[in-house]
């Protein structure tokens, strides 16, 4: 679990086909990696990978082909920046939103242009997700939380201030370019509580 508050960005340094899927090796900062254990989960670009064989310089991870499919890692080149959060901790901050690193598709960013000194980008999501969207609810891009400001059919609009075009990989989105959405776990939930099926079913007893 996570909460789409990015704390570092890391760098592609190697992917490695292996056995239909592939390999990254992704070098970071000063994230916390000289205290991480194999197994831990970390939130690349908003994908919640497992760590193998990390140290303080980074770590690697196996991209399954369901992952590849869903998302821009596969589309990542050699010394592409990529925006990382460890594993939410018992005692931090939810800064953000509860994001869990399951990407449910790719958006696409249409056009930013200035806000004062922030900036405004709208973003096009597939059909299929638009329903989850909303005005003033929160969105997860690229592994980083974000408030819903105006909602139009596929499209959707976010302020990003100038800290997080500083901090992220946000700042260097062009139109046209593909990024990770996550839409929000309790529209996911909801919906599927209220599916036609499940009306009227009771909650066994013990």
């Amino acid at each position: 679990m996570f909460t789409g508050i990015v704390t570092s960005t890391g760098t592609l340094q190697t992917k490695t086909l292996v056995g239909g899927d592939c390999r990254l090796h992704i070098s970071c900062g000063d994230i916390g990696l000289a205290s991480a254990r194999v197994g831990d989960s970390i939130s690349v670009s908003g994908v919640c990978l497992t760590m193998l064989k990390p140290n303080s310089d980074g770590f690697f991870a196996d991209v399954s082909q369901e992952t590849l499919s869903l998302t821009t890692l596969g589309q990542l080149q050699q010394g592409q920046r990529v925006n990382l959060e460890l594993a939410l901790g018992l005692e931090a901050r939810l800064g953000g939103h509860l994001v869990t690193g399951h990407v449910d598709g790719k958006a696409r960013l249409v056009s930013r242009h200035a806000d004062a000194r922030a900036e405004r980008f709208e973003f096009e999501v597939p059909p299929g997700l638009a329903r989850y969207i909303a005005r003033k609810g929160s969105a997860c891009i690229d592994g980083v939380s974000l408030t819903v400001n105006e909602v139009d059919g596929r499209k959707f609009s976010v302020c990003l201030i100038p800290h997080t075009l500083e901090v992220t990989t946000l700042g260097g989105l062009a139109p046209g370019d593909e990024v990770n959405l996550e839409v929000d776990l309790i529209a996911r939930y909801l919906e599927r509580l209220m599916a036609p099926e499940y009306q009227g079913l009771e909650i066994p007893q013990e």
